[in-house]
């Protein structure tokens, strides 16, 4: 396989680059790199997510396939700026690409948001760890199969009333993972659509 974002280990040299984003009200500083999805911006698909949705409620939070953590970060700062303890709040970013965990915790430090906030490969997760809600823009390259499989992994630690949000382009079959979703018996609505991007909604049995 050639070298990808999804890659555990990008082969193309390593350099940083900053992003700037606002979010939810909130300037944040980031640092994206070489080999890691959406280097030196905010993807559209993520601005769109954030766009038509407001920051989930204090819990325990995974953001799936977090790349340099945009969207865990952004929740996690959005609960400091609420006035949210720590211990009410937690994010866990899961990434395979080692060079993005790398980031999304150094972004973290530079944030101040540790205690919030903490990126790791997917076998590093407990395997008694549930979530609250997921959010994620996922990464729709790897494969029909190997997505569906990565979705169904992780959606089955939703617990009985949660949520997963995810945004996913019309033409990368985002009208068809709805129906799948809800086949599999997450049903799944679409809380919103723009710039050729569905953003989704799942609860376990339709909780």
């Amino acid at each position: 396989m050639s070298d990808h974002y999804f890659s555990a280990d990008p082969s193309v040299p390593f350099t940083r680059e900053q992003v700037r984003c606002r979010v939810w009200g909130q300037d944040l500083d980031l640092l994206s790199g070489s080999g890691v999805y959406s280097r030196g911006r905010l993807d559209i698909g993520t601005s769109v997510l954030f766009r038509e949705t407001e920051p989930p409620a204090p819990g325990r939070v995974l953001d799936l396939g977090t790349g340099y953590g945009v969207i865990g970060l952004a929740v996690a700062a959005a609960w400091r700026a609420d006035g949210v303890l720590a211990s009410d709040g937690r994010v866990t970013g899961v990434e395979v690409n080692q060079r993005a965990v790398l980031l999304a915790n150094e972004n973290a430090r530079s944030l101040g948001l540790t205690e919030r906030f903490a990126a790791c490969e997917p076998d590093a997760v407990p395997a008694e760890a549930s979530y609250d809600e997921i959010w994620s823009n996922p990464p729709i390259r790897i494969g029909k199969q190997a997505l569906h499989d990565l979705l169904l992994r992780w959606f089955a630690r939703l617990r009985p009333d949660g949520r997963a949000v995810m945004v996913v382009g019309k033409n990368l079959g985002g009208d068809s993972l709805q129906t799948w979703l809800t086949d599999q018996g997450y049903p799944t609505i679409r809380r919103a659509s723009a710039k050729g991007f569905r953003v989704l909604e799942s609860r376990p049995g339709g909780s």
